[in-house]
């Protein structure tokens, strides 16, 4: 399509910070079902806390990241996407591969199916997988505003889930435990440093793609800010229901402000608004997070678990945790966890479908409409869930292996929109606007983290 120049406004006020928060709540929920519940707990399980550092950098990283794209979006009141297709008219082709292809793999739910089976006794779950996957659908495509649904969905979960896990690492993990927890932070395991010898690389590199949203799902962020009116988003429409939502006027193209001083200390002033915002609600919740799930892991399943692999080392901790304190409190872990993964399939759903659809509009050069933006983000999120199916279907149904392939290749997609982000940033902002010194380092050290480890597990896979 012909991008449309972007029109200039008024950059509104910022709110208080309490109503500033929810977008954070949903990038969390991107990875509250793949790395902190599944990869970094069972690698804990295996290799023990010394592994527990990748996390810590992993979401630290992914924190600057996501600034980075809500830095944009709040400039500029459109996607990144956007941004991007401005620069170069080819990319939305490669968002669309790099999100179809590496998020088409439903390791996530496989997970919270044979989870929930278990609780069933359930030996094959892979049509309760199914039921699941369209279950999600009808979530999607029958809630009134899109974002209200996501949103809301996901500060109940983990509103109710953090501190229940918080609460089971206190009572469960003995003070050895925690210290092995302290030294894992910097990297010091049982007899090793950084890494135990034997862990799959990919398997690590999988988890620290993981380690919040992960892939293409960060860049996500520029809509959920957006959607919550934050800066220039004041001025961007929101995806409805087609079925029981209000119909509202959606532009793709953005919003600029002129970059006078008032403007200037108006946007810092939302600047650090969002990026308490996110600090508080992402980084600090997601690191712990991971880390007393880890813990769980470790002080549960920990050289008890044998040869306990795939998704039953949670099976394993759960029923341990039931011999510790109560049967009842292992089952609730399992039906937690089991929902927690269900809410985060819906999520990746709901931001793979915002990424696909905008990309094909920006793909089509001008032959699909603005307008039909709606109709095509639920024409792509029921194409994603019957791929799930046909997958499902083809006997594709091992969760930690589904999982692990599409932790890779979204590694590589991380290194690739990183580098993206900060150079769109530096060269289509205004000045005053710009990343700052330390903010570019960071970025820069992501962006090489990143490339070095798919460079090295590629090469070593080949060679």
């Amino acid at each position: 399509m012909s991008l449309s120049p972007l029109k200039t406004n008024i950059l509104p006020k910022p709110p208080t910070l309490r109503k500033l928060i929810g977008p954070s709540f949903v990038i969390l929920g991107l990875g509250l079902g793949s790395g902190e519940l599944i990869l970094w707990p069972y690698m804990a399980s295996k290799y023990g806390m010394g592994i527990i550092w990748g996390a810590v950098i992993g979401i630290t990283f992914q924190f600057f990241m996501n600034m980075e794209i809500e830095r944009y979006a709040l400039a500029r009141g459109e996607s990144v996407f956007m941004g991007f297709a401005r620069k170069l008219k080819w990319l939305p082709f490669w968002f669309l591969i790099s999100t179809f292809i590496p998020w088409i793999w439903p390791g996530i739910i496989a997970s919270s199916a044979k989870l929930l089976g278990s609780l069933f006794g359930l030996e094959s779950t892979q049509f309760l997988a199914i039921g699941l996957l369209v279950f999600i659908g009808l979530i999607l495509s029958l809630g009134p505003v899109l974002y209200k649904t996501v949103e809301g969905i996901q500060k109940v979960i983990i509103g109710l889930g953090v501190p229940a896990i918080l609460v089971l690492a206190i009572y469960l993990a003995s003070s050895a435990d925690w210290l092995a927890a302290v030294k894992g932070v910097i990297g010091q395991g049982d007899g090793y440093w950084l890494l135990p010898v034997g862990v799959p690389l990919a398997t690590f590199l999988g988890a620290l793609a993981y380690a919040g949203a992960g892939g293409n799902l960060n860049l996500a962020q520029s809509y959920y800010v957006n959607n919550k009116g934050y800066g220039m988003g004041k001025y961007s429409g929101q995806i409805t229901s087609l079925l029981t939502g209000k119909s509202q006027e959606i532009s793709l193209s953005g919003t600029k402000f002129e970059p006078t001083l008032e403007n200037v200390l108006t946007f810092k002033d939302w600047w650090k608004k969002v990026n308490i915002e996110h600090f508080i609600i992402f980084w600090l919740t997601g690191a712990i997070t991971m880390v007393l799930l880890s813990l769980l892991a470790y002080s549960t399943v920990y050289e008890t678990s044998g040869s306990a692999s795939d998704i039953n080392f949670v099976l394993t901790e759960g029923a341990l945790i039931g011999q510790k304190i109560f049967p009842i409190i292992g089952t609730i872990f399992v039906l937690t966890a089991a929902v927690m993964l269900m809410a985060t399939q819906m999520t990746v759903f709901d931001a793979t479908s915002r990424i696909l659809s905008e990309n094909l509009i920006l793909a089509s050069n001008g032959r699909i409409a603005e307008k039909s933006i709606p109709k095509i983000y639920y024409s792509m999120l029921w194409v994603q869930i019957f791929a799930g199916i046909l997958i499902f279907l083809l006997g594709f149904t091992q969760p930690l292996q589904l999982v692990i392939t599409a932790a890779v290749l979204n590694a590589f997609a991380m290194f690739v929109h990183v580098g993206l982000t900060l150079w769109m940033n530096l060269t289509a902002l205004d000045k005053q606007l710009r990343p700052n010194i330390f903010r570019i380092t960071m970025m820069l050290s992501a962006f090489i983290f990143y490339g070095g480890f798919c460079a090295y597990v590629i090469f070593d896979t080949i060679l």
